[in-house]
C-alpha cells in the first residue's frame, strides 16, 4: 500500500501501481500457476493480488498468452498424473479383523472413461493407414489441381505485353 494526495491535503491509502510489479514476480506467477492451476495461490505466491493478474489478462496480449501456455502446461502435467493413476491405480488400506490389515490397488473406472473419451479421437487416428488405392486418388487429384494452376499460369502469361 502506498499513500497519495487526493485534492489538496488529503491522503488516501492505495495499492501499488501495475508498474511496480517486477518480472521476477510475473515469472514466479507464471511458474506456480503451470504447476498448481490456481491463479490466488499463484499470484499469492508472486506478491500481488489476483485481481491484478486477472486486470493485465485484459490488457496485455503477451501476458494473456504467457497465462494460456502455463495453465495448458499445468493441465498437461494434471493428465499425466490421472493417466498414471487410472493405470497403476492408487493405494488403499483395506482392514480386516481376520486377516489383518493389507494395501490393495483401487482402480477408478469413472476416470479411466474419460480418459479414454478424451483420447479416442487421437487413438483413432495414430492406428489408421490410408490403402494404397485411396493414395493413388490423392495423388491424381493433387497433379491435376498443379495442372491447372500451371495452365493458368501460362494463359496469364500470355496475356502480359
Amino acid at each position: 500500500m502506498k499513500e497519495v494526495v487526493e485534492g489538496k491535503t488529503r491522503l488516501r491509502r492505495c495499492r501499488a501501481s501495475w508498474q511496480r510489479i517486477t518480472e521476477k514476480q510475473v515469472d514466479i506467477f507464471f511458474a506456480s500457476l503451470a504447476e498448481t492451476c490456481n491463479v490466488l495461490r499463484s499470484a499469492k505466491a508472486a506478491g500481488f493480488h489476483p485481481s491484478w493478474a486477472h486486470r493485465r489478462r485484459q490488457t496485455d496480449a503477451a501476458f494473456r498468452n504467457s497465462w494460456a501456455q502455463a495453465v495448458r502446461e499445468g493441465y498437461a502435467k494434471l493428465e499425466l498424473i490421472l493417466l498414471e493413476r487410472a493405470m497403476i491405480g492408487t493405494p488403499k488400506l483395506v482392514r480386516s479383523s481376520k486377516n489383518g490389515d493389507r494395501i490393495m490397488r483401487e482402480y477408478s473406472t469413472s476416470l479411466a472413461v474419460a480418459l479414454l473419451k478424451r483420447h479416442a479421437d487421437t487413438a483413432d487416428a495414430a492406428q489408421y493407414q490410408p490403402g494404397e488405392d485411396e493414395l493413388t486418388e490423392v495423388r491424381e487429384r493433387i497433379l491435376e489441381k498443379l495442372e491447372g494452376l500451371k495452365r493458368r499460369q501460362d494463359a496469364e502469361a500470355d496475356e502480359r505485353p
